[in-house]
């Protein structure tokens, strides 16, 4: 199968998705040439803000193959990838990802996430979202504590 072959798949489901209700994001999950996810933004049925396509994609292939190491898989998303769901592709080993519509194509919807990535290019301090450290006193030995239960 070819990289259009699963990026047609994923815009399939995310029209599908607008036929239900939802928003137009589909996400397929591939791995060593096998599908392991699809998935769509579900947000509207889950109430769950993170239930973007890639998150359930991400979540779904995880479960499947029975690990969080992703590393390997290529993602396919109808949409350009919000700030999220990238930071949870990086962690997850994802390094490749294609995208059908752009931020740019998505501005005139309201779908476009280009000033979320404007934002996290700010010092945490910074940003709309206050981000502070504030460690209570006294505490200490948490990271200690989880690398001691690893040996």
């Amino acid at each position: 199968m070819t990289h259009e072959h699963y990026m047609r798949e994923a815009v399939e489901l995310a029209r599908a998705n607008v036929n239900e209700g939802g928003l137009p994001f589909g996400a397929v999950l591939v791995r060593n040439g096998e599908i392991v996810a699809r998935a769509v933004n579900e947000v509207h049925t889950t109430n769950d803000p993170t239930a973007h396509a890639e998150m359930q994609a991400i979540r779904q292939g995880s479960h499947a193959l029975a690990t969080p190491d992703l590393t390997g898989a290529v993602m396919y998303a109808s949409g350009h990838p919000c700030p999220m769901c990238f930071a949870a592709m990086h962690r997850c080993g994802i390094r490749a990802a294609y995208f059908a519509y752009s931020n740019e194509d998505g501005e005139a919807f309201g779908m476009s996430t280009a000033a979320m990535y404007a934002e996290i290019r700010r010092a945490p301090e910074a940003g709309e979202l206050q981000l502070r450290p504030l460690k209570p006193a006294g505490e200490h030995g948490l990271y200690e504590a989880w690398q001691a239960r690893q040996a």
